[in-house]
């Protein structure tokens, strides 16, 4: 009788597995009314956006990049949001490629995690996608007065 409980029990464990392994399947009874896929530039756009939230983060993108959305940008072409950003999406998670430029002064690993921390939140809870890395470059620091034009020698 002990051997016929122990049976009942590693069946009933089996069952309650494959109930829950079977609510997070494609094709689940959640998913019968109909399905829904993210294009990568959408997970593109909120990674990037939610890394441009972070204070600290003067551009993303490298030289070059920066160089080509500028001309891009100016045809209509480009988008700022995009630049620097690329993902792989799969059916349920992301992975995020990301490259910047750092306000001078900025402790660059404080600044990194903010910001894998803030695309992580924004993906997630946008896209309901789990994020698995986001990678992150930082191949350039910005110095206060860069942008002011300088003055024209006589």
């Amino acid at each position: 009788m002990a051997e016929q409980t122990q049976t009942e029990r590693t069946a009933g464990a089996a069952e309650d597995r494959s109930t829950t392994a079977g609510q997070d399947q494609p094709g689940s009874a959640d998913q019968a009314r109909g399905s829904t896929t993210i294009a990568d530039s959408v997970v593109t756009q909120v990674a990037g956006i939610a890394a441009r939230e972070v204070p600290g983060v003067y551009q993303l993108g490298g030289a070059g990049a920066r160089a080509l959305g500028s001309v891009t940008q100016r045809v209509g072409i480009g988008d700022v949001r995009t630049q620097g950003v690329s993902v792989e999406v799969g059916e349920r998670q992301a992975a995020v490629d990301l490259t910047l430029v750092v306000e001078y002064g900025e402790s660059i690993p404080q600044l990194t995690q903010h910001v894998r921390d803030q695309i992580i939140k924004r993906v997630e809870g946008i896209c309901g996608l789990e994020v698995t890395e986001v990678n992150i470059a930082v191949d350039d620091l910005h110095f206060p007065g860069d942008d002011q034009p300088q003055a024209e020698a006589s």
